[in-house]
């Protein structure tokens, strides 16, 4: 699995505020307990002398010494349980401890992520897709049929809604069991038909179980590039980690291609992220309007070959939805 390193660098910062946060209301409930109880404080003083003895004690011959330490402070301890109890608190109650036993709070337990940084990472990773796509309610379960007729097509003699389940149930397979034996999607058809839609559903499932996903418009995307290449201000390192996260992820949703100005510059590009991709086995996910005809002709026969070669095609049919509903 590959983790996008802009969205870890944004969860490493969640997780230090988590444990400023911890540490600042465990030192909040020290002051107040100590107002309270001023005995507590004398404790807390006398365990941290014994502790130091300890370590003294370990180093020395004496014998009888570090057990006589260990007893004092086993009794130390008691009497501050008891002191907190008779005040009202839970004898647990000034236990800093970690939020996290695995990684004691830092993020990694060994040279592997932790569950807990982990968990923060997906979250920077949903509200990335969140704020791109606008996720609202795309999930497969909202996804409508209904909103396909299921009259047969005169070219294909296939329903739109025929044709829509078996794009359906390929997604969710696809979305369900991600990997590196994945194929890589084109959706191509009308405006209003369900790709971005769908692409949003994959989006949430891939990166829920913890692959990278990156979504972004075609444009964009070759506006970064364009940037990458061109840039000579302090922008540049900037534009080429966006490159770096588009070529690195382990999913790519390339939106609306096709709807950016064609120049041969954006042609190579497209060419660099798709065979890029191929080669180090990443996968992708492309969306367009436009026919497999009008693509032959806008892009070059290299696009095409691995487009036509290398993915699979999924054509959407049908009405635009968004018009359907605003005609209601």
């Amino acid at each position: 699995m590959s983790v996008d390193g802009k969205l870890l660098a944004k969860a490493k910062a969640a997780l230090a505020e988590k444990r400023r946060l911890h540490e600042e209301s465990h030192e909040r409930r020290l002051d107040s307990v100590y107002r309270k109880v001023p005995r507590i404080r004398a404790l807390d003083r006398e365990l941290r002398s014994t502790m130091l003895e300890l370590i003294g004690a370990a180093l020395s011959p004496a014998s009888g010494q570090v057990e006589d330490v260990r007893l004092r402070n086993l009794e130390i301890q008691s009497e501050r349980r008891l002191e907190l109890l008779r005040a009202g608190y839970d004898e647990n109650y000034l236990d800093g401890g970690d939020m996290c036993p695995k990684c004691r709070d830092t993020g990694y337990a060994g040279v592997k992520m932790c569950d807990c940084l982990m968990e923060l990472y997906k979250a920077e990773q949903q509200m990335s897709l969140s704020s791109l796509l606008k996720l609202g309610d795309e999930t497969f379960d909202s996804f409508d049929l209904s909103n396909y007729s299921d009259a047969a097509a005169p070219d294909t003699g296939v329903s739109p809604r025929r044709s829509m389940e078996i794009i359906y149930e390929t997604c969710v397979e696809y979305a369900r069991k991600f990997g590196k034996k994945s194929m890589n999607l084109f959706f191509n058809g009308s405006p209003g038909l369900g790709k971005t839609f769908l692409s949003a559903c994959i989006a949430r499932v891939v990166s829920e179980n913890g692959s990278s996903v990156v979504y972004d418009m075609a444009s964009s995307v070759f506006s970064k590039f364009e940037d990458a290449k061109f840039t000579r201000t302090d922008d540049l390192e900037e534009a080429r980690a966006e490159v770096r996260r588009y070529l690195e992820c382990d999913l790519l949703i390339l939106d609306d291609l096709g709807t950016e100005m064609t120049t041969s510059f954006t042609v190579s590009t497209l060419y660099e992220i798709i065979n890029s991709r191929l080669v180090t086995d990443r996968k992708t996910i492309v969306n367009s309007n436009l026919t497999l005809y009008e693509m032959r002709r806008r892009y070059s026969e290299q696009v095409m070959s691995r487009l036509e070669g290398e993915y699979q095609v999924l054509t959407f049919r049908g009405e635009d939805i968004r018009r359907k509903r605003n005609a209601l």
